[in-house]
């Protein structure tokens, strides 16, 4: 949806866009901070963002056949 917003906003407005559409503005605006300023997002996704490198290796290193339990005990 907010790819529909930005991609049709210069022709029709963000608010009249998100009337018709099931989003308020305050949330498209509020997503659109978060991807200038990452600091922004919420904490539990920052902590996705940092395990998410040693998840990958852990999976690499174990030949991608380690599923979750695995992956999580190493």
């Amino acid at each position: 949806m907010i790819a529909f917003i930005d991609a049709h906003r210069a022709e029709y407005g963000v608010e009249p866009i998100c009337e018709q559409l099931p989003i308020a503005p305050s949330t498209y605006y509020e997503h659109k901070s978060r991807q200038a300023d990452p600091s922004r997002l919420p904490p539990r996704v920052q902590r996705d963002a940092e395990l998410s490198g040693s998840i990958r290796r852990v999976w690499e290193e174990n030949f991608r056949v380690y599923g979750a339990r695995k992956v999580h005990r190493n």
